[in-house]
Parts: C-alpha cells; sequence; structure tokens
C-alpha cells in the first residue's frame, strides 16, 4: 500500500514536467519559426518526448499553438506577481515594474516573438483563449493599487487608468528589444546586459516623471 501511495504524486509530477516540457519546447519552436513554419516534430524533439504524446496532451498543432502562447503570458504574469509592489511605495514599485519588464523581454525573447507572430495572424488565438482576460486582470488589479496610491500620496497625476499605463511601459521596454538588430545596424547602438540594464533605470526615470504630479515639477 505504501507503495501505491508514494507512486501517484511521482506520476503527477511527471506529467506536469513532460507538460512545462511541451510548452516551453512549443514556445521556442513557434517563436522561432512562425505557426506555418513550426513542426510538432521539431517540438517533440526540444521536448525529449515522442510526437504522439504532445498529441495526447494537447490535441493539434493549432492547440498546441494556443496551449504555448497562454503560458508565454502566465509566465511573464507569474514573474510579476512575485514583485514587491508596495502600493506604501509607489515610486519603487513602477521602478521594478519597469525593471522586470524589460529584463524579462531581454532574458526570454520567444515572448516577443510569440507577440509578433501572433500579431501578424490578427490576433485571432488570443480572442479564443477563455481566461485570457482573467490572467492579466490580478496584475491590473495590483497596478491600479500602487498608482492610486501615488495619487492619494500627491506623488503622481490623477485618472491614470492601469490598462493604459502598462502598455506605456510596456511599450519602451518593448521597442528597442523588438528592433534591436536593425537598431544596432542603423544606430551602432551595442544593445547588451549593460545597455539593457541602463535603459531599464532611464525608462523609469521616464516612466516616473510622466506620473509625477505637474505641481511636483514647478
Amino acid at each position: 500500500m505504501a507503495k501505491a501511495t508514494s507512486a501517484a504524486p511521482r506520476r503527477k509530477r511527471d506529467a506536469e514536467q513532460t507538460r512545462a516540457d511541451i510548452l516551453q519546447a512549443a514556445l521556442e519552436e513557434f517563436s522561432n519559426m512562425g505557426h506555418s513554419g513550426a513542426r510538432v516534430d521539431r517540438i517533440a524533439a526540444r521536448a525529449g518526448i515522442s510526437k504522439p504524446m504532445i498529441y495526447d496532451y494537447f490535441g493539434d498543432k493549432d492547440a498546441i499553438y494556443a496551449a504555448s502562447l497562454r503560458e508565454a503570458y502566465i509566465q511573464i504574469r507569474r514573474g510579476e506577481a512575485d514583485l514587491d509592489l508596495d502600493p506604501d511605495q509607489p515610486e519603487r514599485a513602477v521602478r521594478e515594474l519597469v525593471r522586470f519588464t524589460i529584463d524579462h523581454y531581454w532574458r526570454k525573447p520567444w515572448f516577443i516573438r510569440m507577440l509578433n507572430n501572433e500579431n501578424l495572424l490578427g490576433g485571432d488565438t488570443v480572442r479564443s483563449l477563455h481566461d485570457a482576460a482573467g490572467i492579466q486582470s490580478v496584475f491590473v488589479t495590483r497596478l491600479e493599487e500602487v498608482l492610486r496610491h501615488g495619487e492619494s500620496q500627491g506623488h503622481f497625476r490623477r485618472k491614470v487608468d492601469p490598462a493604459e499605463f502598462y502598455i506605456f511601459v510596456a511599450s519602451i521596454c518593448y521597442f528597442p528589444i523588438s528592433n534591436m538588430h536593425t537598431l544596432r545596424a542603423v544606430f551602432a547602438v551595442p544593445i547588451d546586459d549593460a545597455w539593457i540594464e541602463r535603459w531599464g533605470n532611464e525608462a523609469a526615470d521616464m516612466v516616473l516623471a510622466y506620473l509625477r504630479d505637474p505641481r511636483e515639477a514647478g
């Protein structure tokens, strides 16, 4: 009896790990090759499992793509959930968010490529994800609390919509990484670890300057 009891959690862990391996392999394949160029056999090879097992876990290629796109959002939201976004220290919280965002884009380049691919496809798959809004909502609620406290303390300007503010932050962080190859070629910008760290700090300064109450600027 004891042996059977200990085997069940092990099977669960193995299944969870296999699913995670498939999703990570799919993220890399779809982000590199796009939806049309991606191949399930290469995803299987990356994950170190059989092709039929992938179909058992997720279904057809479209379902695998949808699951990997969802995973891309899950991973960034999971990272944001670990941030110390203390509403009582709103400026520090905003700075931490900006630096995390650009670091995530830089360290996980498949995230930007997945979003680029999905936008090229018209966003049909992300609209089909039944819990897409829910994945974002928890973080937006936390960010709204930070912005509200910043406003109440007199540091931030009023009526800053949290979703639109996040788009603002993402835009500043997104562009230099999504366009790093052309920026390097045209402007000879050394987009590397040191440059990303500096850009993250300066981007945080810009975002905070935007948020601060105009009365403080005088």
